[in-house]
Order: structure tokens, then sequence, then C-alpha cells
């Protein structure tokens, strides 16, 4: 087992990464307010995963509450969270109970959502089962839902007071999960390493095929520099908002083929050759290093091109982006390899154009 620190003061915890965490009571308990938990999965995790993490803690003495809710994006909604309220309602849960996310992003950031509200607040526990969470959505706090017309616009900064990566978990991940969870992987190594994106192009077929030591130390890396942006920058008033790397243009995706149709990851993927792209067309970004990320992409299992929403409408789903700020897009944009900066006078030509390059013809 390997752990990574996020230095947050008195609301710092441990990242575990290693094979068999998800069995590992004694990891668990010391970080319980007291000895009640409710685990929030989905029906398609919850078989597989949930008695191996509530049984070890019921024989320590834990009485834990199972909720399970449906699988899905399409699922990140209201609906969905007041089925987790019923749920801690129903058993009597309190201010003591620890809520964990047991599943990938989706149940984390709505059992993290629901951890915050609450009784204005319990604490929170992420045991993330795909590569995607356990390399970006359980780390650094941020919760909440989906609306209609934008990707996580509802929602709370709520730090766990721990996260299990069980790489073992990854096993059982469809392929087209591990492909989304690589797009993350790639990002980090676009905004902050050079080299860590040199080990990605080198490696990236044995993160697909799932061997072990590749992927502990590509969740590690990841963890690690996410884990210090989020150190410096909680609330996501300044670098932070780097950690968006493609994510204006994939939210965009998202919201207008409907949640759920793409992965997030599979939007992200195209959302970072479009980020390229436009950097490219600005006048940083080589087109030698655009093909590099386009290649990577690829070889990830990712589109490397967004669907034909048409200009437009991109540009009216991505004008809902929480980084928008007095009505001026702030795109997350890359001066070359391993060094992204933020961006709020993008010109509206190069955009577009970009936009007419990267989607797919209709």
């Amino acid at each position: 087992m390997q752990t990574v620190r996020v230095a947050l003061a008195e609301r710092s915890y441990p990242i575990h990464i290693g094979t068999g965490l998800i069995g590992r009571a004694d990891l668990v308990l010391p970080h319980l307010a007291a000895r009640r938990v409710a685990i929030v999965s989905n029906t398609t995790v919850a078989p597989l995963y949930l008695e191996r993490l509530a049984r070890p803690l019921e024989t320590a003495g834990v009485r834990a509450t199972r909720i399970v809710v449906p699988d899905g994006e399409a699922h990140k909604d209201w609906a969905t969270l007041n089925r987790v309220f019923d749920g801690l309602l129903g058993e009597r849960c309190d201010r003591q109970t620890t809520v964990i996310a047991l599943g990938g992003g989706v149940v984390g950031d709505l059992a993290g959502f629901a951890a915050a509200t609450f009784m204005r607040g319990v604490p929170f526990i992420q045991v993330p089962t795909t590569l995607l969470a356990q390399v970006d959505s359980s780390v650094g706090g941020k919760t909440g839902i989906n609306h209609p017309l934008g990707k996580n616009m509802i929602g709370a900064f709520h730090q766990p007071q721990l996260v299990l990566a069980d790489v073992g978990a990854l096993d059982t991940l469809p392929g087209r999960e591990v492909a989304a969870g690589l797009a993350e992987i790639i990002k980090h190594g676009l905004i902050r390493d050079a080299a860590f994106f040199e080990w990605l192009e080198a490696h990236v077929d044995r993160l697909v095929a799932r061997e072990s030591e590749a992927l502990t130390h590509a969740v590690r890396r990841s963890v690690e520099i996410k884990a210090e942006i989020v150190a410096r920058d909680e609330r996501e008033t300044g670098d932070r908002a780097l950690l968006n790397l493609g994510h204006t243009f994939g939210h965009a995706i998202e919201a207008g083929l409907g949640f759920g149709t793409w992965l997030h990851g599979e939007a992200v993927g195209a959302g970072m050759v479009m980020a390229a792209e436009l950097s490219r067309r600005l006048g940083d970004l080589t087109a030698a290093d655009v093909e590099r990320v386009r290649r990577l992409v690829a070889r990830a299992g990712l589109p490397v091109a967004g669907p034909p929403l048409g200009v437009e409408r991109y540009l009216d789903l991505m004008s809902f982006d929480k980084k928008v700020q007095g009505g001026r897009l702030r795109l997350v944009l890359l001066r070359r390899i391993g060094s992204a900066y933020i961006r709020s006078d993008t010109p509206a030509e190069r955009l577009s154009e970009t936009l007419a390059a990267c989607a797919a013809p209709a």
C-alpha cells in the first residue's frame, strides 16, 4: 500500500492506494466519528463489493446501513439524492454517521453532496471503484449533482476523511470505463508534468491492459499532482481551475448529448484535443505537440473529435461553464505539454474555428 496525503490543515486526509483495500476495516475504523456508517453504492458495484466492505466493519462492531441507487450519470440528480436522504432518515442516521461512497464518480459526487448537506454536514469517506474516480473525483472535496443545463452545477465542497483507492477493483471495470479514467490521467501530465506525459506515451498500452504495477504508478502520480494543487487552492479561486483542462468542452458535449450518452472521460478526451488545437491556433502549442496529444488520447481508447452539435450549440452550452466570470468564458489552455494556464480573452473567431475543426461532421 502507498499513501499520499492531502494537506489541508485540520481537514487533511490520507489517500491509500493498493490492492485488497476494500476489505481492510482497520484502515477505515480510525476515521469514523462513531460506530455507525451508511454505505452508498449503485446497482452495478453493490453486488461486487458492498458486502466485502460492510461485513468486516460489522465484525468490528460498526452498524452499517446500505443504500443502493441506480447506476449512471443520468441518475446524478435531485431524485436520486432524495433516495439517499430517504435511506439516511429511514434508518435514523445521525450527525455522527459517516457516509461512505462505494462506486465511481457519480456515486462519490452524489454521496458526498448528501454528506455535505445531511443534518448540515456529516463525515464522509470515499472508496472509488473506477479509475476515473480514483485519480480525480474522489480527491479534493468537490461534490454535487447535475442540472439539465449543466454538469455539476449544484453542489458543495466537502472534504473526505479518507480515500481508499483499491486498484484491484479495476479488474472488474469495463474497458470503456478504463479508457475514461485514462483521460484524467493524461490530463494531469498535460497540465503539470511533461515527464509523466512521456511516461504515459511509453506505457499507455500497459494501462489499457490493466497491469497492476503500471496502474498503481499512474494513480499515485495523478493523485500527487491533484493533491498538491488542491492543497494550494481548495475552493478553486486560482490554480485549481487548471484541473479542468478539456472540461469546458467536455461538459458541453455531455450536456448536449444528454448525460450518460458519452462517459465523462470520453468527453474530456475529446475536450483535451480541442483545448490543444485551440492552443495551437493561439500560437502556444506546436502542431507536433497537438498530434502527440491526439495520438495518446486515441491510444487510450478515447474519442479525439467531439460530436456534431454545431458551433453555436457548443458555444451556448459552454456559456454555462462554472468558470465563466462576468460573462467571459475562461478556458484552460496549454503553453506547452506539462504547462497549462487560464485565459479569459480567447478570440471568438479562434474558438469557433477550433470547434468547427474538432467536431465530427454531421
